[in-house]
């Protein structure tokens, strides 16, 4: 993730972490290999307790999109997570840059199982779901955030990288 999306993303985080200057690695796909459960257990060992975490996903046509989830992504069966939480996509060259709110129409918010992570939802769509082996995606128009697809492929999309990032 570039400084300046960063930085387009802090703008956007609940006041209490908009001062954190360090955010920290706590999964990435190139570095700790492909596996949801990896994911799960790195980003939720030591979750500091207000803080929060970037998703960032890189789709096969170079798209970078994701969401901020205010609480680890963890393996519930059940939605968690608050308000806060958003989706965001951007492009570069030059960046441009759009996030997509709480809608407050639902509280579809984090979904998670040991078979995928989901954010956003409402009448059986996904604002963002990545399956288990992160080799594919989707992102479709939902209830929760009001937002339009995160991918340029369309509602499929090829999963090329997936980061996240622990803030406060």
């Amino acid at each position: 993730m570039s400084l300046d999306l960063a930085e387009e993303i802090r703008i956007l985080l609940p006041p209490r972490l908009q001062l954190h200057e360090t955010w920290s690695l706590g999964y990435s796909l190139e570095q700790h290999g492909v596996s949801l459960s990896t994911l799960y257990d790195r980003t939720g060992t030591g979750a500091a307790t207000g803080g929060g975490y970037v998703l960032a996903v890189r789709d096969s046509a170079g798209g970078i999109f994701g969401a901020f989830l205010n609480e680890p992504p963890k393996p519930t069966g059940r939605y968690i997570g608050t308000g806060e939480c958003f989706l965001w996509k951007s492009s570069q060259a030059p960046l441009r840059f759009r996030a997509f709110p709480y809608s407050g129409i639902n509280d579809y918010l984090i979904l998670a199982d040991g078979n995928y992570l989901s954010v956003g939802g409402g009448d059986g769509k996904y604002g963002l779901w990545l399956n288990d082996t992160f080799d594919k995606g989707l992102s479709q128009a939902c209830e929760t955030f009001g937002n339009e697809l995160l991918s340029e492929e369309g509602e499929k999309f090829e999963v090329i990288g997936v980061e996240v990032w622990k803030v406060g």
